[in-house]
């Protein structure tokens, strides 16, 4: 079966258009990583979980800030590794400086036997859609797609 994730996609409107804030992955794998690399915060959830109070959960644990308001559902995407990913999509702001992000553990370097934490999220930023589409794993483009059709009606 394949994983399930859920997220929120945060947005704002500028005088130029829409800026979402994209996440990007902690740890060693991602750090020179950047083109199709950023996320909107989300995590996978438990069967049987609500997938929009996993989502608020995942907001919280890798940016620190409470998703509150309201939230539109937005078409499930499929990422090029199998897994699903439920969105919403919710307007709001988030000074990047002020990310909190919890942290996991792995073995690093490989095989070596010693355990380091990293941040789940290392850093966010908000982006134009255009800016987004280079940013974002590429199975979350349509998600981006779809929040600029639902704003410009």
């Amino acid at each position: 079966m394949a994983k399930k994730s859920a997220g929120i996609l945060l947005y704002r409107m500028r005088k130029d258009g829409i800026e979402v804030l994209l996440v990007h992955p902690g740890g060693p794998f991602w750090a020179k990583k950047d083109e199709h690399a950023w996320s909107i915060p989300k995590g996978e959830y438990e069967e049987g979980e609500d997938p929009l109070d996993a989502a608020k959960r995942e907001v919280q644990e890798e940016i620190g800030m409470k998703a509150e308001g309201k939230f539109i559902e937005l078409k499930p995407v499929k990422q090029k590794s199998g897994k699903l990913v439920l969105a919403w999509a919710l307007k709001g702001d988030f000074d990047p400086a002020n990310i909190q992000s919890n942290e996991f553990e792995m073995e690093w370097p490989p095989r070596s036997g010693e355990k380091k934490m990293f941040l789940e999220v290392d850093k966010a930023g908000w982006f134009t859609i255009d800016e987004a589409v280079k940013k974002i794993v590429e199975g979350q483009i349509p998600l981006l797609k779809e929040l600029e059709g639902i704003a410009k009606s």
